[in-house]
């Protein structure tokens, strides 16, 4: 199935949860970053247990240091 990760578009199993997604696109560290599908803020402790859906529109945002 495809979805759109930061306008990206990816092609990931069906039933991938978003814990299986940091994978596949190969983000090392889940500490500073949010996670919205769809405009839906996802809790981490919700990660393992969210399944994405075709089309699904997901925004991964990483905090940064910096003024």
């Amino acid at each position: 199935m495809e979805i759109h990760v930061n306008n990206k578009l990816y092609a990931v199993e069906q039933g991938a949860t978003l814990a299986t997604l940091l994978q596949f696109i190969q983000i090392p560290s889940t500490k500073g970053i949010a996670i919205a599908v769809n405009d839906q803020v996802i809790p981490k402790r919700s990660w393992d247990n969210v399944s994405l859906s075709p089309s699904d529109q997901v925004t991964i945002i990483r905090a940064t240091q910096g003024g």
